[in-house]
């Protein structure tokens, strides 16, 4: 078998050629490499000795944006910058200049419903783990469309089971960084298993995070407990749901809204399972190991949470930034 070598033409000429059903999701991407924003999705690339890409030395966040506002943007950047400080990687520009880049990317592609996905990568240059090497950090925003939920998960609810992937250790556990394998491999378990969520599980039977979800439950006591974030990623979602707990709390609509060490055996007692995350908002868990939760329905505070949620990102001035003016 002969292997042509290329010119950068030909090259340009069978990029155009490799377009893909996935790429019409693709709107739009800034890269800092090449200092501007693409829409050709055939370009929307990274440079191999990015030591993001062989080392995953990088951070990302990912957070959307509804009707031209994006939903809860500080609590993504404060994130991201406790993530950067736990590996000393500098941002390549200040938070200001980046979301201005975020919405004229946005804009760029057209469309007010999307998902902003922003990674900080410690940039280009050499093949070798130190960061040293690497020319400088680097900037990469991509702007896709965004999957709506699958009604019946909402009407009908979704099925959870226990993971077999080693938790992350605190330390890693707390940075949003790009090696993303265990996460991965809790996914290929979801597909293995045949359910729509796996949850990760410590030493003492402590439950942790899913791949890319946080969970809570509803105890008989009516009240609202989530995992302490020890060894799990602070997520946005179910924080913002903890807050609106404790405003049902206020309102004597739930005993308590708290965070604890929650166990398997509070999954089986529980009275409701919600599963929080961005794209999800907020999901009923009707199914744990085979076993029905409640009468095997989304209960009461599933459809409480989730009427809040589609309220706030509507009208919650204090966690909305616009795009269009």
């Amino acid at each position: 078998m002969s292997i042509e070598i290329y010119s950068a033409q030909q090259l340009f000429d069978t990029l155009n050629k490799t377009r893909r059903p996935h790429h019409q999701d693709y709107l739009s991407m800034y890269s800092s490499w090449y200092g501007c924003i693409i829409t050709d999705p055939t370009l929307m690339l990274i440079p191999i000795d990015d030591h993001m890409v062989h080392r995953g030395d990088g951070i990302f966040e990912a957070f959307k944006c509804i009707n031209g506002y994006i939903y809860q943007l500080d609590f993504h950047f404060k994130r991201m910058e406790n993530s950067l400080k736990h590996i000393s990687l500098q941002l390549p520009f200040s938070i200001q200049q980046i979301k201005k880049i975020i919405i004229d990317t946005i804009r760029a592609g057209g469309e007010k419903d999307c998902i902003i996905r922003v990674y900080i990568s410690r940039g280009p240059g050499d093949f070798s783990p130190k960061p040293e090497k690497s020319i400088a950090p680097q900037l990469y925003v991509v702007v896709t469309r965004i999957k709506e939920v699958e009604e019946k998960k909402r009407t009908k609810g979704c099925s959870l089971k226990i993971s077999k992937v080693p938790i992350k250790d605190p330390f890693f556990a707390k940075i949003k960084s790009c090696n993303y394998l265990p996460n991965v491999l809790m996914k290929m378990e979801c597909h293995k298993y045949g359910v729509d969520y796996v949850v990760g599980v410590d030493e003492n039977c402590r439950i942790c995070e899913g791949a890319t979800e946080n969970f809570a439950v509803i105890t008989q006591n009516n009240e609202f407990l989530t995992p302490y974030f020890e060894n799990i990623l602070k997520g946005s979602t179910v924080c913002r749901a903890l807050d609106m707990a404790r405003d049902l709390v206020k309102e004597k609509r739930l005993q308590g809204a708290r965070m604890g060490n929650v166990y398997i055996k509070d999954l089986f007692d529980a009275k409701e399972i919600l599963v929080f995350g961005t794209t999800i908002d907020v999901l009923p868990i009707t199914s744990f190991e085979g076993k029905s939760i409640g009468n095997g329905r989304p209960g009461e505070f599933y459809h409480i949470f989730y009427e809040k949620f589609l309220k706030d990102i509507k009208e919650n001035k204090d966690l909305l930034t616009p795009v269009w003016s």
